[in-house]
């Protein structure tokens, strides 16, 4: 896709946000069979309440999993949208 065409600043968006609505939390207690996370502890689906109702490697997988969905929308769009270095 062309970045000077109008459809890439509307899907990046939108591909974000649905990206960053995925509940990791919720969906690796679910998978390995834990109680539901909204339900216990602080009632946060984020790797700290995981660690805590789950245990540390499921915490892991949600804390990577939620740092990835952050991470992939922005790399994409710097695909698209490259920039001078800056010397950093």
């Amino acid at each position: 896709m062309d970045p000077d065409s109008g459809l890439i600043t509307v899907l990046l968006p939108l591909g974000a946000y649905a990206l960053g609505s995925i509940p990791f939390g919720l969906l690796v207690t679910k998978g390995l069979g834990h109680t539901d996370i909204r339900e216990s502890g602080s009632g946060n689906i984020g790797a700290s309440n995981v660690r805590r109702t789950a245990g540390n490697l499921p915490a892991l997988w949600t804390l990577v999993g939620d740092a990835l969905k952050g991470a992939l929308p922005v790399w994409y769009a710097a695909s698209f949208f490259p920039t001078e270095s800056s010397g950093w």
